[in-house]
């Protein structure tokens, strides 16, 4: 199977470049906005776009990007208008789009059902945080890769079944706890993604906690790609208002691709 992660990817290699994934909550500050915000991340130097679906109790996610959650649903942010968010954006960009999300949204809107929709309207990945790859079902080969996450306490047997199933590419939580800015890249982290490595040869994104270009710059060293999320939303929350916040966040991101991996 091969979708747009994979292709990213192999672009990337051949320029011998990292890749620069972005977190936003789908719906905060509204659907519409999203798309918008979606396209500036993209003109900044997004290769991958991480978006999250609202849940009402995302237990992996620190207070930001809780808050951002509860924006989005109280902005009238749903699964099928998530889906019809996503549509909208491959009407202009073919930048992959893996949806971050948990798996009571999806079960309410029904499994199946949720994977044929997301295939439709062109999501490549699905980050299911508290689906253990135990209880997951083998993917479609036309539907969005399960990207697999890998936890600092993970013992290496396990990471090895993870790896096993794996696709598009292994995603490492830098950090015990949950998402939010952090003052400083674990000391732990070069050591666990090349116990990773042993198991698999896809690439490896790192992210939970990363903020600043420093410490993208630092992680990059050793990853394939760079998750920023939670600085990304705070600045979201901060700039709501503003008609320009697309463009504000764009320039935000800009920064930190070009401090974290030259481009």
């Amino acid at each position: 199977m091969e979708n747009r992660i994979d292709r990213s990817f192999e672009a990337l290699r051949a320029r011998d470049e990292k890749a620069f994934i972005a977190y936003i909550c789908a719906g905060d500050p509204t659907l519409a906005k999203t798309v918008d915000l979606a396209l500036a991340l993209e003109k900044a130097g997004t290769d991958i776009l991480e978006l999250g679906v609202p849940f009402s109790d995302p237990l992996a996610d620190g207070l930001v990007n809780q808050l951002a959650a509860q924006r989005a649903l109280e902005a009238g942010a749903t699964v099928p208008g998530v889906l019809d968010c996503v549509r909208q954006i491959r009407r202009q960009s073919q930048m992959p789009i893996v949806l971050y999300t948990y798996m009571n949204p999806i079960f309410q809107f029904g499994f199946d059902r949720f994977h044929r929709a997301a295939s439709e309207v062109g999501v490549d990945g699905l980050l299911i945080l508290d689906l253990p790859p135990e209880e997951d079902l083998p993917m479609a080969e036309d539907g969005p890769f399960h990207i697999r996450l890998v936890a600092p306490t993970t013992p290496p047997e396990r990471v090895q079944r993870i790896c096993s199933r794996a696709a598009g590419f292994i995603y490492y939580v830098s950090r015990e706890g949950v998402t939010g800015v952090q003052t400083r890249v674990a000391s732990s982290l070069a050591a666990r993604v090349a116990e990773i490595r042993n198991w698999t040869r896809l690439p490896i994104a790192v992210g939970f906690g990363i903020s600043t270009a420093e410490q993208a710059r630092e992680v990059a060293q050793v990853a394939d790609a760079i998750v920023v999320g939670s600085a990304i939303v705070q600045k979201i929350s901060e700039n709501a208002s503003n008609p320009d916040m697309p463009a504000r966040i764009g320039e935000f991101v800009a920064s930190l691709v070009a401090g974290a991996i030259g481009r």
